[in-house]
């Protein structure tokens, strides 16, 4: 069996973060004036994710997704390919999003895409018994009720092959990889290795994963973090950070929420990302 569902309350993208605050409004932090931070009035929201976790210079825009109490979708920011059409869907229980894609699972276990098709990263229509969704640069994954996995998109890196997975309580996507949680608490990974990221197989004791665009960080028992993968921008400097709960990986920064509602961050800063301080005390579980 899976673990209940767990609602993402910090996201990072390829240039901002973003947060639920304690009474449902949305945080932000990134490049002052960019469209995906265009949240103010957004209210009742439960969970977050944001777009486009692509390290390149040239894919610098982004989008950002709220879940509402009530089951219906936000989004804002970059729409090229149609990322932010969502504003119809109805009874969704948890969001993800990645390059050019939003993904969702809706009450009754299917999934919904909105955005880029060229890749095959939104053909998640005959997904059933669904119960979390990640998005990678150009792969989608799914983790069924029953603890098995599916994946679509660019297979290139071998990051859709998931196949014999059992026993996995939560996935994550990164640009050229997957990495899982299984239920005794240690990390699977598949596709792109060259950054390090098969270090993460390694870890025990892991209750919470995450991945950026080449990297994997965990929220080990305890409130530990560990990262694996690449560490440019110092975005895997996790080590000394205690009692987290929650993690969120962008494209080259990081995100732990803490017990306590404060935020931390560590990697590029380049655009404000990791300015979250103002968010301390706000974040809420």
């Amino acid at each position: 069996m899976t673990s209940p569902l767990v609602h993402a309350r910090i996201a990072a993208g390829r240039r901002h973060s973003i947060g639920v605050g304690a009474d449902g409004s949305v945080v932000t932090a990134g490049r002052p004036g960019a469209a995906e931070l265009r949240t103010t009035g957004w209210s009742d929201v439960v969970a977050v994710a944001a777009g486009n976790v692509h390290a390149a210079p040239n894919t610098g825009r982004s989008h950002s997704v709220a879940l509402r109490s009530d089951g219906t979708v936000l989004a804002i920011g970059w729409d090229k390919d149609g990322q932010c059409d969502v504003h119809e869907w109805r009874d969704i229980v948890t969001i993800a999003a990645g390059w050019r894609r939003t993904l969702a699972v809706a009450v009754d276990g299917t999934a919904r895409a909105a955005g880029r098709r060229a890749e095959g990263a939104c053909d998640v229509d005959g997904w059933t018994d669904v119960i979390a969704v990640a998005a990678g640069d150009w792969h989608s994954v799914g983790l069924r009720r029953d603890g098995t996995v599916v994946a679509t998109g660019n297979n290139r890196r071998g990051q859709l092959d998931v196949d014999g997975w059992r026993g996995i309580t939560a996935v994550a996507a990164g640009y050229l990889h997957t990495a899982a949680l299984t239920q005794d608490g240690r990390v699977v990974v598949t596709g792109d290795r060259s950054a390090g990221i098969e270090d993460a197989t390694a870890w025990r004791d892991v209750l919470a994963v995450a991945s950026g665009s080449q990297r994997v960080v965990a929220v080990l028992s305890g409130g530990r973090v560990l990262a694996a993968g690449d560490n440019s921008r110092g975005q895997c400097d996790v080590e000394q950070w205690r009692d987290v709960v929650e993690v969120a990986a962008g494209a080259t920064h990081t995100l732990g929420l803490r017990t306590d509602g404060t935020v931390l961050a560590t990697g590029n800063d380049d655009d404000g990302q990791c300015n979250v301080t103002a968010w301390n005390r706000v974040t809420g579980r």
